[in-house]
């Protein structure tokens, strides 16, 4: 008869035990959560160097387009540095283009007394 009664009391228990179990489940999963986790800190780190790169990027590729027009070896070189700059920080396809302009830049100021 005992057993009877601790099988009916859990079948009848059961859906709260679940739930409660559940709730249990969850926050021990919250808790858990605070501890170090070293592919969630090396992505959020490489997200924040892709920002900045991508910033320096813009600026080197900006400084690279105006030296086509004016102070060419100037602006130039400082398009090859930043674009350099942001290449290593993780924006690649801006500082290349920063420091392809900018070397083109550099290129056509240095070869132009030749075609005169």
């Amino acid at each position: 008869m005992a057993d009877k009664d601790h099988y009916h009391n859990h079948k009848t228990d059961s859906l709260y035990d679940k739930q409660n179990a559940y709730n249990n489940e969850e926050y021990a999963r919250e808790l858990a959560a605070d501890q170090y986790d070293p592919e969630a800190d090396r992505d959020h780190g490489d997200r924040r160097v892709m920002e900045g790169g991508k910033g320096i990027g813009w600026l080197g590729l900006i400084c690279s387009v105006i030296a086509l027009f004016f102070l060419p070896i100037v602006l130039g070189i400082a398009g090859i540095i930043i674009g350099y700059i942001a290449l290593r920080q993780g924006a690649r396809t801006l500082g290349g283009w920063a420091i392809g302009i900018g070397c083109l830049a550099v290129l056509i100021q240095l070869l132009s007394p030749l075609f005169w």
